[in-house]
């Protein structure tokens, strides 16, 4: 799986607020990974570094509650809720299909609540 991604050609032209399916493979332990046969599962672009990397946090259709869940409200026709512990860093080329746009408020309700659960430390 790795290898067919790392060979792709990653043509893929993301924007901040976008939500993808995300091939963000099989992982350990409690690592967040995807479903299917291409562990692929849902992320919000949060920051886009440059043409072939970003920033994103994984989505569930669980219902999930705490500090470290944000729920974004519906995406693709399902309630959906950000992994807050789970941001990471990708390449583009794990990115398979653009699903939605975030609304403005929506998002910036979410990197409020990711810094508030990541970085409680600091003050906004």
């Amino acid at each position: 799986m790795k290898e067919t991604i790392n060979d792709g050609k990653g043509s893929a032209f993301f924007h901040e607020r976008e939500v993808w399916w995300c091939a963000l493979g099989a992982n350990i332990g409690f690592e967040q990974d995807g479903s299917s046969d291409q562990f692929t599962r849902p992320v919000v672009i949060l920051s886009k570094f440059n043409l072939d990397a970003g920033l994103v946090v994984p989505l569930t259709a669980k219902s999930k509650a705490g500090k470290y869940y944000f729920s974004v409200g519906e995406v693709s026709g399902r309630d959906a809720v950000a992994i807050l512990s789970q941001i990471r860093f990708v390449d583009r080329r794990r990115l398979a299909m653009k699903i939605a746009t975030m609304d403005e408020g929506t998002f910036d309700s979410l990197t409020k609540a990711i810094v508030r659960a990541c970085f409680p430390n600091i003050d906004f």
